[in-house]
């Protein structure tokens, strides 16, 4: 048990500084507001932590792995939009769970050698998969693209799946991380980020991705995150 106390202290650490980052900035939050909530002295938390850099470079080798594990998907299978509308959704889902790393980006980039360089392989990879996807879709002639239209069209996609969330917060400052307000966040980014596609868009796949859009869109034309969640679960 004293072995294991340690190890459950770092982890409290970084379950408490994702919560404080997400919810008031991390360049608004220091070792000792850290080391206040948790109700520890700064000598005990620079015992598992040197530096603020060390505790967000920790929450940010679990956010990378994460990531890495959503981005491997399988290519033997092609997917379905209802697939991929699913994937968008959890997806969002994970930058939510670690949104001040997008929200304070340039900040973090600014002074951070390792987010600098991994950050930049992440958004790499992210396209990587979005024009892999897209190209299945050439394949299958379901998506009527050409070479430099799928570069543009992967890159706006993980543009803006990758600041939506941003873009809410400022809509919705003070009731950001209200469940209400969450949810139609990120079911109306899965939305904006297909309607991407919706112009390229052909046969069988097009009709697919209507129906869900028919299940997103409420009667009177705006959107409604229960209907779009209930679409793709």
């Amino acid at each position: 048990m004293e072995q294991k106390a340690p190890r459950r202290t770092r982890e409290k650490i970084l379950e408490l500084s994702l919560r404080l980052f997400n919810e008031f900035g991390e360049p608004n939050i220091t070792t000792t507001i850290i080391a206040d909530e948790m109700k520890i002295s700064p000598g005990n938390l620079y015992y598992h932590f040197r530096n603020k850099d060390d505790i967000v470079n920790s929450i940010f080798v679990t956010f990378e792995e994460a990531m890495s594990r959503m981005l491997a998907v399988p290519q033997e299978v092609r997917p379905t939009m209802q697939d991929v509308w699913r994937y968008l959704h959890l997806m969002f889902e994970l930058i939510w769970r670690y949104r001040f790393f997008y929200r304070d980006l340039s900040d973090l980039l600014s002074r951070n050698r390792t987010l600098e360089l991994h950050f930049k392989e992440i958004f790499g990879h992210k396209i990587k998969v979005v024009k892999q996807l897209c190209q299945g879709l050439q394949a299958d002639n379901a998506l009527a693209v050409n070479a430099v239209e799928i570069d543009a069209l992967s890159t706006n996609m993980v543009v803006t799946a990758s600041y939506w969330l941003s873009y809410q917060y400022v809509l919705n400052p003070r009731q950001y991380t209200e469940q209400a307000v969450v949810e139609n966040a990120l079911a109306s980014g899965c939305y904006q980020v297909l309607s991407l596609m919706h112009p390229y868009l052909r046969g069988q796949t097009l009709v697919h991705f209507e129906e869900l859009t028919a299940q997103y869109l409420n009667k009177n034309g705006t959107t409604s995150a229960d209907n779009a969640i209930s679409s793709i679960q």
